[in-house]
């Protein structure tokens, strides 16, 4: 059986019945959550920001055979960044997010509305999230309050025709996915390079990240450098007209496109390789580091043939798997699903969903911290989190009467007795390293 420190119990116990009556919050923390979860010493603003990409080509419009139109692309971004807050302001507001079937929840973090931005403290390092498909940009907002604390600028995308309020043709978001991240990274950039209005002076888009969940991982991977393969621009639900060549592996112009700003990158249940998006020689063009996660008995993105597949052929990339062991395709991403949505069932069965997503959201944060501090911030004092042993099950505790590890540990780094059963951590160097 699970052993715990008692402390830990009681805590938990507590924690329970604050799950039960959460108000859907997106900042809860698991008394047993690894050490790096817990929130960083920065207060966080959040604002909404309205984009709009020109002249992009309307997928949802495009009919096979006929040119396709353009049109300018609106997005609407959440921008969560470390924040100046005048002494007596209350921390916290209110997220009003659409769901899944149309209700309205409200969601409770830590986040002041407008606050100032910390300017004087920047500029920071931009994360861009990419949500699920259908999603919004709220459906990763955990990652968006506990990074912009640790001094980062998170930018979550609401994806036009890929949302639960506008859901459009899926040929939509096969295509426009990638566009729109990098899209952001520019505009993103430029705000900041301009002299006034948000976000001035704010970000230093020369180290940008990028955390992509399911649809949103689909993204990330090609922006990467991982080509689409030439059979997967003609399948029956891929944009007309052959329009996904456009970022094919082996096409120049997709080539070019690939940003060196993006030194890092979590990639959570990357949807698309057992549809063939991918090959061996379109993973090989990945060489930036990525952090991939997974449930596994992902059967939406598939686990084998799905993430691990895609982990194994990105041969010229630093990267690691974060394997949930029994968990399914919301492991890490996703925040706790909100009341309005659960549907009538007991407190205790909602409070049990719950407590676990929170761990699972607090074991994302604390690697996605890791390897973002490593590879964005150059702080190799966060190196030894992500030099563990693969099995979390075979790491040994063994700490002195004063509580310091002894030759003999091999616990995971960060994590409490007990607290990583169920993880698995790989990690492998770049072919010829």
């Amino acid at each position: 059986m699970l052993k715990l420190p008692w402390t830990t119990v009681a805590l938990w116990l507590v924690l329970s019945g604050a799950l039960a009556q959460s108000d859907d919050r997106i900042d809860l923390q698991w008394p047993g959550a690894p050490e790096l979860a817990a929130f960083g010493d920065h207060a966080v603003g959040v604002r909404t920001l309205e984009v709009v990409d020109p002249g992009r080509i309307d997928i949802v419009n495009t009919t096979r055979g006929a040119e396709a139109p353009r049109y300018d692309r609106p997005l609407t971004l959440e921008v969560w960044y470390p924040a100046s807050l005048p002494e007596g302001v209350s921390v916290g507001g209110i997220y009003e997010v659409a769901t899944r079937d149309g209700t309205l929840a409200r969601l409770k973090g830590r986040a002041v509305r407008d606050a100032e931005p910390a300017v004087d403290s920047g500029p920071y390092p931009l994360v861009v999230m990419s949500h699920g498909y259908p999603g919004n940009r709220f459906q990763l907002a955990h990652f968006g309050e506990h990074l912009a604390s640790k001094g980062y600028v998170v930018v979550s995308i609401d994806h036009t025709d890929s949302t639960y309020a506008d859901r459009a043709v899926f040929a939509s978001s096969l295509y426009n996915r990638p566009l729109d991240q990098l899209f952001v990274v520019d505009e993103m950039d430029r705000r900041s390079a301009a002299s006034e209005g948000f976000p001035s002076g704010l970000i230093d888009a020369s180290r940008t990240g990028i955390i992509g969940y399911s649809m949103g991982a689909y993204g990330v991977v090609n922006v990467l450098g991982a080509g689409f393969t030439e059979a997967s621009t003609r399948l029956f639900f891929a944009p007309p007209n052959g329009l996904l060549a456009e970022r094919q592996a082996g096409n120049e112009a997709f080539e070019s496109s690939l940003d060196p700003r993006i030194r890092a990158a979590v990639a959570i249940a990357p949807w698309g390789m057992p549809f063939g998006f991918w090959d061996a020689a379109g993973l090989a063009g990945i060489e930036t580091p990525v952090l991939f996660m997974a449930g596994s008995e992902d059967d939406v993105s598939g686990y084998e043939r799905g993430t691990r597949a895609i982990f194994d052929g990105a041969v010229n990339a630093e990267r690691a798997l974060l394997t949930f062991v029994d968990a399914g395709h919301d492991a890490a991403g996703p925040i706790p699903e909100p009341r309005e949505t659960r549907g009538a069932g007991t407190v205790a069965r909602d409070a049990e969903a719950l407590r676990e997503t929170v761990r699972l959201n607090n074991v994302a944060q604390h690697f996605a911290t890791a390897f973002f501090d490593v590879h964005l911030e150059g702080d190799e004092a966060k190196a030894p989190y992500l030099d563990l042993v693969e099995d979390a099950a075979a790491g040994v505790w063994s700490v002195d009467a004063a509580g310091a590890a002894t030759s003999e540990h091999t616990y995971w780094r960060g994590f409490q007795e007990g607290t990583a059963l169920g993880l698995r951590f790989e990690r492998r160097v770049p072919a010829g390293e």
